[in-house]
């Protein structure tokens, strides 16, 4: 056998690059892109958030006093 596991197959033409994994980054531009990236991602749906807070409070409160005051009923029969 006599070939290393590594030399089994030999391409032609074909280019491969590596890059050592000490010259790697492993958070690039986290701080300078990444953080103010999900602050505008975050930003976007909050007003939908705030509406729909605001929306339910309102039909909350509608539905409230929609309804009768059973104190003012107390005394009739």
């Amino acid at each position: 056998m006599g070939s290393e596991f590594r030399n089994l197959m030999q391409m032609r033409h074909m280019i491969t690059c590596s890059l050592s994994p000490f010259q790697q980054c492993a958070f690039p531009h986290y701080f300078t892109k990444g953080i103010p990236n999900v602050l505008r991602r975050t930003r976007a749906p909050a007003l939908r958030v705030v509406f729909y807070l605001v929306d339910t409070w309102g039909t909350e409160g509608f539905e409230k006093s929609k309804r009768k005051n059973s104190a003012a009923y107390e005394n009739d029969k």
